[in-house]
């Protein structure tokens, strides 16, 4: 399938293609941006926006009011949707067709699949046109949120209610290090790999894709902190990827340990580590998102001080 859109061409009606032109692309960007604008959330993830400007295997279905990108699934996952309206032209239909659009064209890519749609945010537009269309929950992404990270202590709120941070203490077993170049790249994507083979997104990564990242704008090598068992110094235990999205937030990126290092507290060390990082900056607030039902993380990063900030929810 090549791009019916033509080049400068937007369709009234949702259109599906796997390319799209840049005239199209800029259309879809500027979608985003005023959603965004709008809603104070993004209307679709980091890894939609890339696919915006092309990803293989992905498709695209666009009008003049939306767009949407469907990712097909990994292995037995399901194929996954993310879709934004212009906010000017919301509660007109317009959502709702882009969908059922998309929802073919995914199921055209998987014949046996549940195709799901990520609303971001879980807003009540969201939540009214998944029930219309008897569509169910079937996945929830927490963000949580840690405020107050500039302050050391004692964990636990301080007089001024922010949430302070207890020192970093290495064991003896373990070297904590940051990122050296890409003579680390293929230990960080097999435990990468290893630690989120279960994983829609984050699973089944490939040298690409830690390249992109080490190579965009806001990537800090300083921020990347590796662990190390000090009797295998060459292999990788688990790591912490921090971002830096703005002066005043940081996000834990990713927090991978491969399984077989488990149950050695090195997600809460390496997680601790990467707060220092944003506090010894200034940087007070830090943000994350975690699977609603991983029991064990949501453990750690709460008693790290972190709390409940917002949901994106899968409905499929």
């Amino acid at each position: 399938m090549t791009s019916p859109f033509g080049d400068t061409t937007i369709p009234d009606e949702p259109t599906v293609s796997e390319v799209v032109s840049p005239q199209v692309a800029a259309h879809a960007r500027r979608l985003v941006a005023a959603a965004a604008e709008v809603d104070g959330v993004a209307p679709l993830s980091e890894q939609a926006v890339h696919a915006i400007d092309g990803t293989p295997g992905v498709r695209h279905v666009v009008s003049a009011a939306g767009y949407a990108n469907i990712t097909p699934g990994r292995d037995d996952e399901p194929a996954m949707i993310e879709a934004v309206i212009d906010p000017e032209l919301r509660r007109r239909g317009h959502g709702r067709a882009l969908l059922e659009v998309a929802f073919a064209a995914a199921r055209e890519l998987d014949a046996d699949g549940a195709p799901r749609a990520w609303a971001h945010g879980d807003l009540p537009g969201a939540q009214a046109l998944a029930e219309a269309m008897g569509l169910s929950r079937r996945r929830e992404l927490l963000q949580l949120l840690r405020t107050g990270g500039a302050g050391y202590g004692v964990s636990g709120p301080d007089v001024s209610g922010a949430s302070r941070l207890d020192p970093l203490v290495v064991p003896a077993d373990i070297e904590l290090r940051t990122y050296a170049g890409p003579a680390d790249d293929p230990e960080i994507l097999r435990v990468n790999n290893a630690a989120f083979a279960w994983h829609p997104e984050q699973g089944g990564w490939a040298p690409e894709q830690i390249t992109e990242r080490v190579q965009a704008d806001w990537f800090d090598p300083a921020g990347l902190f590796l662990a190390f068992d000090t009797a295998a110094p060459d292999t990788l235990l688990g790591f912490h990827w921090t971002k830096t999205q703005s002066p005043t937030l940081g996000e834990v990126y990713i927090v991978g340990v491969d399984p077989a290092a488990q149950g050695r507290g090195l997600g809460r060390l390496l997680t601790l580590a990467g707060l220092h990082y944003f506090a010894d900056r200034g940087i007070d607030d830090v943000m994350l998102y975690v699977e609603g039902d991983n029991t064990a993380a949501l453990h750690t990063y709460e008693r790290l001080g972190f709390a409940r900030h917002a949901i994106d929810v899968a409905y499929g």
